[in-house]
């Protein structure tokens, strides 16, 4: 059987639309896959769902399924994304709804559910990986979502479906799933399932394997970033993975940005965990085979631990915040001055934890030694946080004090207050995992 194309569409929910788009029309492609949600966009998305019970999927589902539904139907390719996040059967309800609006009849939709583990973290009461157990934040916690594999995600497609909308699964699952669909792998197949596991986590960040995350003037330089494409996986029956990305587009697909992708968010190559297998991509070896083509050969595989991880979110206090810049002779001093000032003022609040940065100067790295000539402008950076909104919000207004009360010559003060949410995670027994699939259909046209 001959490799199949995948498309990666997005590597996060506010990617660039553009590059999908072509894609679809010219990449000849079996599947375009989404990848649009973070550990942080599924609490937002559980946030605004409880505001709105057809909300909670990503906010650009409906731009990016505008832009692509009627090419991949005419194409013959299907979709897969996690922009259902937080309510999946919405979202595909909405879909089914705008492919109706478009004239794309017939279209088959279909929702995966069951990584919402909430009901069952508040009665299980597991240990956290922050040290504490869920019965100490239980009152404030917002959501809970499981990382599910490819399982319901390829029952979707042996049911006909065209467009599959997940919540929380593990992102190269969205990508391994077509692979088991088309080629028939078992789920016990620990090698192919490995190497299909490679083939997603190349592919899962869209953009940053082509080159936007590599580029660094004079040490990697990226012809025509301005145009980058996105790439695309040629994946056959064995597991063999190629990458490279649309002729015209900007960008490069090197071993270089290949290896980097490899190693982009793993702890140990040897063991990358994922519910569907156990991942060892310590053999991998990248092979340049022709102008943006890269083949990658070598992962393996390993029988899945049994456990999924869970990501909970949790109201966590406020975060107070405010900014204002110094410019001209004297900046960085006048700015020092006014971060003195700041300390001083708001150590009556008590918060928990705060800083003030010079932006440009020393926020990231601390002073440097033997830095060259000061800047003549800097910017002021406080925040903290409180479980008290009002102590919280004094953050804001002290730097915006600084206008009359502080140093000569600040200008544009920025202020605000906002609830803040952190995040922890469990390990969770995969059996408490119950994923389910739902089917709507667009109205014939």
């Amino acid at each position: 059987m001959t490799a199949i194309r995948i498309g990666a569409g997005a590597g996060f929910s506010g990617d660039r639309i553009g590059p999908a788009v072509d894609l679809a029309r010219r990449g000849e492609l079996d599947f375009l896959i989404f990848e649009c949600l973070a550990e942080r966009t599924i609490a937002q998305a559980q946030l605004n769902r409880l505001s709105d019970s057809e909300g909670g999927f990503d906010p650009h589902l409906e731009a990016r399924m505008r832009a692509v539904l009627p090419i991949c139907q005419a194409n013959g390719t299907r979709i897969i994304s996690n922009m259902g996040a937080a309510n999946p059967l919405a979202a595909a309800r909405h879909v089914a709804r705008l492919a109706t609006e478009l004239g794309v009849g017939g279209l088959c939709v279909a929702a995966v559910t069951g990584d919402d583990v909430l009901a069952y973290c508040r009665s299980a009461l597991p240990d956290l990986d922050n040290g504490l157990n869920f019965a100490d934040i239980a009152p404030r916690v917002i959501s809970a979502n499981a990382y599910i594999g490819a399982g319901p995600v390829v029952r979707a497609l042996e049911n006909g479906a065209d467009v599959v909308l997940t919540g929380r699964v593990a992102d190269p699952a969205l990508f391994l799933a077509p692979l088991i669909h088309r080629f028939g792998w078992r789920m016990d197949d620990w090698d192919r399932l490995g190497k299909g596991t490679l083939a997603g986590h190349l592919l899962e960040c869209a953009g940053q394997i082509c080159g936007g995350y590599f580029a660094d003037p004079g040490f990697n330089d990226v012809p025509d970033l301005a145009n980058l494409g996105f790439p695309i996986g040629l994946i056959d029956a064995e597991g063999g993975v190629e990458i490279t990305k649309l002729p015209g587009t900007g960008g490069a697909i090197r071993p270089a940005t290949v290896k980097e992708q490899i190693l982009y968010e793993i702890l140990d190559p040897a063991r990358y965990l994922q519910p569907d297998v156990i991942a060892d991509f310590s053999n991998v070896a990248v092979e340049q085979i022709g102008p943006d083509h890269v083949r990658v050969t070598g992962a393996t595989g390993h029988p899945r631990t049994g456990k999924v991880k869970a990501t909970i979110s949790y109201h966590d206090g406020y975060i107070g915040e405010g900014q204002i810049s110094y410019a001209g002779p004297g900046a960085v001093a006048r700015a020092e001055l006014a971060r003195s000032v700041i300390r001083q003022r708001l150590e009556p609040l008590g918060l928990r934890e705060g800083r003030v940065d010079l932006i440009g100067v020393d926020a990231l790295h601390g002073p440097l030694p033997g830095a060259a000539a000061a800047p003549n402008e800097v910017r002021l950076r406080a925040i903290g946080r409180s479980d008290d909104k009002d102590a919280a919000s004094m953050i804001g207004q002290e730097v915006e004090a600084l206008y009359t009360n502080g140093p000569a010559g600040g200008g544009g003060a920025w202020k605000s207050v906002r609830a803040a949410v952190s995040l922890c995670s469990a390990l969770l027994d995969e059996r408490v995992v119950d994923p389910d699939v739902t089917f709507y259909e667009a109205q014939p046209t």
